[in-house]
């Protein structure tokens, strides 16, 4: 089995649409967010909260420079992970990141269509653990507002979402096989959301990662198949148009024994509320 791995980008690395921890080895610039793994084609219009975080100047041209995913969830707020905005990720702190932009209303990444906003400020979650991935949230202050046809609200606690077997939609651009295949296209895979046993049973607290119910959601298919990847880190998981979840970490990619662990979005929306700290 893969050691987990966080789903974004490391330094220049390329990370596949699905789960992350440990930070893949040294490639090529590429984009840091991958497809998702059993996925099919969507449209932006159709789901216009998604959106990506790009950066040519550290990912460069190819993909319009995306490295993560993220969601919007109010005229001038994005939610991503944590470990997006990590040093590993952006190879430097995220203020010195020049051209950090939040694209939009865009499906085909290299289209030109949409918009490329950038981002004003950013806040990291204080309670992220970056060992265990507990907490994996932050949030993006955009300079520009879109329109309330793109935020997606958040669920909060006792959302039906949130009940093992909800049927729930993963996004991003990304890896679509686990092996570097990335799309340069929006996709969306149906997983459904799992007990808690199953993903404690799958990630007890060995070196591969443990699994905390309080702070995370896991969630797959029974049989494999489906799932994030590298370079999905950041990317919503939605139930019944409400948000559930951000991509954060996991083994591998679509592997029956090792779903996808998300950040669970009810305990921390009071946070996002919050004017926020600097990254």
């Amino acid at each position: 089995m893969r050691r987990p791995f966080s789903r974004a980008l490391a330094g220049v690395l390329t990370l596949v649409a699905g789960a992350a921890v440990a930070p893949l080895a040294q490639a090529p610039r590429a984009a840091a967010d991958g497809v998702v793994i059993g996925g099919q084609p969507v449209k932006v219009a159709d789901s216009p909260w998604v959106v990506a975080l790009a950066s040519r100047d550290r990912f460069g041209r190819t993909r319009a420079g995306q490295f993560c995913g993220g969601v919007i969830v109010g005229p001038t707020k994005v939610l991503t992970a944590a470990h997006c905005l990590g040093t590993n990720v952006l190879g430097g702190p995220v203020d010195q990141v020049p051209d950090l932009v939040v694209i939009t209303d865009r499906t085909e990444l290299t289209s030109g269509g949409g918009r490329e906003i950038p981002v004003g400020r950013s806040w990291v979650n204080p309670a992220y653990d970056p060992v265990s991935n507990a907490g994996d949230l932050a949030v993006l202050e955009l300079r520009e507002p879109v329109p309330a046809r793109q935020v997606l609200p958040m669920a909060a606690g006792g959302h039906p979402g949130y009940v093992p077997g909800a049927d729930a939609t993963v996004y991003g651009w990304g890896d679509t096989s686990g092996f570097g295949d990335y799309a340069y296209a929006l996709r969306a895979a149906r997983v459904t959301v799992l007990p808690g046993e199953t993903c404690r049973k799958a990630y007890p607290g060995d070196s591969d990662g443990q699994y905390q119910e309080a702070s995370m959601v896991c969630a797959g298919a029974r049989e494999g198949g489906k799932d994030a990847c590298q370079g999905d880190s950041g990317g919503p998981l939605v139930v019944q148009g409400r948000l559930i979840g951000l991509v954060s970490w996991g083994r591998g990619c679509g592997l029956a024994d090792s779903p996808g662990v998300y950040t669970r979005i009810a305990p921390l929306i009071e946070f996002v509320g919050e004017p926020g700290r600097k990254a």
